[in-house]
């Protein structure tokens, strides 16, 4: 059977909110029986867009991360709800407004913090994928027609289509240690979970000092290369670098004009290393 999914590409996204705002204008103010009781105006954040920061000056990186309810398969608001709450066949969550009266404890069931408590409605609340909306013939949830960037998008396909399509794009779900098996799919979550180590390449040339474009950037580890890249139009270069032990690695600058360069990198945190100049 074809369940719901929804995919987040950080790469795309520009901190625009709209997808919060979708929401706010959805269901502040609106009851929809069976789905969903009214959104406070204030307070509540059903979709967040958290704000990530890395590097190290003068090279410092800004991510915008969507966040929700996951909609995950393993819920554990579904185990802790009693009925209250139910996983329906097409993959969505729903907190019913009327069985979860009064039962605040299910906020503190969700380890992602994605359940808000309405003190007026004395309901526990969360984002439905606007299942009521789907219901009717939708296609896409409001946040991902509201964003202008592309960066969100819902998918209807079989369970093994989507572990075919997150292997192939490398797409990762929060917290896996979690055991939840959550149903939003992001690419590039190495921007949230990865150190930034950055630089700029600049050689002399006929007496002035310019970046340089296109050059081959390596960092290797115990003879082995874990990463490359190039420089761009800027001279500049970054790599998403697992965040793992204290550890020392070579990086390596070469260009066919240039001597290669050689800088022993300690890792372990964000690291810029400024200007690296070729000989």
């Amino acid at each position: 059977m074809k369940k719901w999914n929804l995919l987040v590409d950080i790469d795309k996204c520009n901190g625009c909110f709209n997808c919060f705002l979708a929401v706010k204008d959805e269901y502040v103010g609106n009851r929809f029986p069976g789905y969903s009781a009214p959104q406070p105006l204030h307070g509540h954040k059903w979709i967040d867009v958290k704000v990530h920061e890395r590097g190290a000056v003068p090279t410092v990186d800004l991510s915008y991360i969507p966040v929700m309810c996951n909609h995950c398969d393993n819920a554990p608001c579904v185990k802790a709800g009693g009925g209250a709450v139910r996983k329906r066949d097409d993959g969505i969550v729903i907190i019913d407004p009327e069985r979860a009266k009064g039962r605040k404890d299910l906020v503190a069931s969700c380890p992602y913090g994605a359940i808000w408590w309405n003190e007026e409605e004395q309901v526990p609340q969360h984002w439905n994928f606007d299942a009521h909306l789907i219901d009717q013939g939708w296609a896409q949830p409001r946040c991902a027609q509201a964003c202008g960037t592309g960066a969100i998008t819902a998918m209807k396909i079989e369970d093994s289509d989507m572990q075919s399509l997150a292997s192939r794009d490398g797409l990762e779900v929060m917290q896996p240690e979690l055991g939840t098996r959550p149903r939003v799919y992001y690419s590039n979550l190495h921007r949230l979970t990865h150190i930034l180590v950055a630089g700029t390449v600049v050689a002399n040339k006929g007496g002035v000092v310019d970046t340089v474009v296109g050059v081959q950037v390596e960092l290797e580890m115990d003879g082995s290369t874990i990463m490359h890249t190039q420089t761009d139009a800027f001279g500049e270069f970054r790599m998403s670098v697992p965040n793992g032990k204290l550890t020392t690695c070579r990086l390596t600058v070469t260009s066919k004009e240039h001597t290669p360069a050689h800088l022993d990198v300690r890792l372990g945190e964000d690291c810029s290393l400024g200007v690296i100049e070729l000989h």
